[in-house]
Parts: structure tokens; sequence; C-alpha cells
């Protein structure tokens, strides 16, 4: 399967989402694509904030090779999941994404933990390091969802019908 998390700008919740997924990911002998996004452009080519990288090597996550990029249009037909940190990003990128918006792809990450809450993960963004603590616990259960929903797919050999 191939997953895409996204944010604003690329550099504090989805990189965490594309590492802590990749992690969980790997560490189950899951073949998975990951990768991460952000809607806007401020941030392309640059490393994750160095908090988000902190906290992400407190937990035994190494996201200091992962580079900023935008989102676009294109992302719809790759990935099999987008996972989106809030609403203002995913309405955002179903702008960008115009007539190749698939709703069935796209969902708030936190969804995974509370369907249909529309809840959505803090940015963290010029906030003490406690409130990147508490995003990265938001995003680690959420994470745990994901590979234990689509893991054991992959285990039964089919994609459940949503």
């Amino acid at each position: 399967m191939k997953f895409l998390m996204v944010c604003l700008g690329n550099i504090c919740r989805s990189p965490l989402g594309e590492g802590v997924l990749r992690h969980k990911a790997e560490s189950r002998g899951l073949a998975w694509e990951i990768d991460s996004a952000g809607t806007g452009s401020w941030h392309i080519g640059k490393p994750p904030f160095h908090m988000s990288q902190r906290i992400a090597l407190k937990n035994g996550i190494d996201i200091s090779r992962q580079r900023g990029r935008q989102f676009e249009r294109g992302d719809l037909a790759k990935f099999d999941r987008i996972y989106f940190m809030d609403r203002n990003n995913y309405e955002d990128a179903k702008r960008i994404a115009g007539n190749l918006w698939d709703e069935s792809k796209c969902r708030l990450l936190l969804d995974e933990l509370h369907p249909g809450g529309q809840i959505n993960v803090p940015d963290p963004y010029g906030y003490p390091e406690t409130e990147f603590e508490k995003v990265f616990e938001l995003i680690n259960a959420a994470c745990e969802a994901i590979v234990v929903r689509y893991g054991r797919e992959r285990d039964l050999g089919y994609l459940a019908k949503e």
C-alpha cells in the first residue's frame, strides 16, 4: 500500500506521520510506500523542523533525511490513502487536486481513532516541546491503528471495502 501524510508546511506534523508510520510498517514487515507533503510551498527541500526531529529521535525514529515537498494533483493517483492533519489541509488539498479529488482515498488522520469525529492534529509550530510531544502521541496512536487495520487486510490478501 501507499500512504501520504499531509499538513500545511511539511515540516512538523506530516514528517512525524511519515516517520512513525514507516517505523511501524517496517517493524511489522509491511512493504508500504510512505511519504509526506505540505499544502504550502514554503519549505520545499528543507528538513523537518528541529523540534519534530527531536521528538522523533526521543522515540527511536530518525526523520532527519526527509525533505519537504508540496502536495500535488498527481498524489491522488499515486497513493492509496492520503491522511490530512487538519480540516484546512484537507480543503486546501481538495482545491489543489480539482477534478482529480477522490474522497474515498482522503481522510483526517485522527478519523482512524475517532471515525467521523473531524478532529484535527494541532499544529505545534511555535509552541514548546511539550506540544510536539502531544502531537507525537496523537500521530503515534493513529499510525498504530493504520498498521493494525491495513496490515491485517494485507495478511488476509485483500483490502476491505469501505
